[in-house]
């Protein structure tokens, strides 16, 4: 039985059929994997610049630790708590141990090498000694 109400015709089969719906949803999962490749990418970039960040700013405070005590700390620890500097005036770093990790919650690597130190991320990897390390210099 089919009803007519004015020129729309009513009771008549309308929809989508099985193959239209499919092939929305392959639509819509081939954009959600363009998108979440995309914000991937992003998270890697983002934790390298803020462990570049981070590098930089202990490298600031370990320059300080040296103008107030006439000698570069021992290890990064020392940014945190005194081991009987004279005129240590820290803590240098705030956050405590965590502030002394990269971006994926490595510890990072001190080392003084001469007058001069590094310090190493060992990156996305956790691995020290390989491509993806990010130094101070």
């Amino acid at each position: 039985m089919r009803m007519q109400v004015g020129n729309v015709s009513c009771g008549g089969r309308s929809g989508f059929t099985l193959i239209e719906v499919l092939l929305v949803v392959a639509i819509l999962g081939i954009l959600a994997a363009v998108v979440v490749g995309n914000f991937g990418n992003h998270g890697d970039n983002a934790r390298i610049k803020a462990t570049r960040t981070s590098i930089a700013a202990i490298a600031t405070q370990i320059d300080v630790y040296q103008l107030d005590t006439g000698r570069y700390p021992s290890s990064l620890q020392n940014l945190l708590t005194s081991s009987g500097e004279q005129n240590w005036n820290g803590p240098y770093v705030r956050g405590g141990e965590a502030a002394l990790q990269d971006s994926w919650g490595t510890p990072l690597s001190y080392r003084l090498e001469g007058n001069s130190y590094k310090i190493v991320s060992a990156a996305k990897d956790t691995q020290m000694g390989t491509e993806d390390d990010i130094t101070s210099w």
